[in-house]
């Protein structure tokens, strides 16, 4: 089996098990998962929000925020899950256009 077909397969498992983010801390209700916070839930958790991050919260807003679609929070568990994998793969095939499209400009110019 070549390697790009091992890389392959470790990403599809990836993404089958991403909505383990989701499903885990709702199990245990232990609220979000680890380290995904908003300045929202940082002030309920510490009780402030730091400055750069209040500062900086602004600057960029995901493409699916949450990994759910519009309208998509509320409908459940298996919804959720499916949106994570959604998300997954909307990341990953984003990630390997750029990295192909960096590619073919850098042998144009090597070239």
């Amino acid at each position: 089996m070549k390697i790009t077909t091992k890389l392959w397969i470790g990403l599809a498992v990836l993404v089958v098990l991403s909505p383990l983010g989701l499903i885990i801390p709702d199990h245990f209700k232990a609220g979000s998962a680890w380290g995904e916070w908003g300045g929202d839930e940082i002030k309920a958790l510490v009780g402030y929000v730091p400055q750069g991050l209040e500062k900086l919260a602004g600057l960029w807003n995901a493409p699916i925020p949450d990994y759910a679609f519009k309208g998509w929070e509320a409908k459940g568990l298996p919804q959720l899950s499916l949106a994570y994998v959604i998300s997954a793969i909307v990341g990953i095939l984003f990630i390997v256009l750029t990295v192909i499209l960096v590619g073919k400009l850098l042998v144009k110019k090597g070239g």
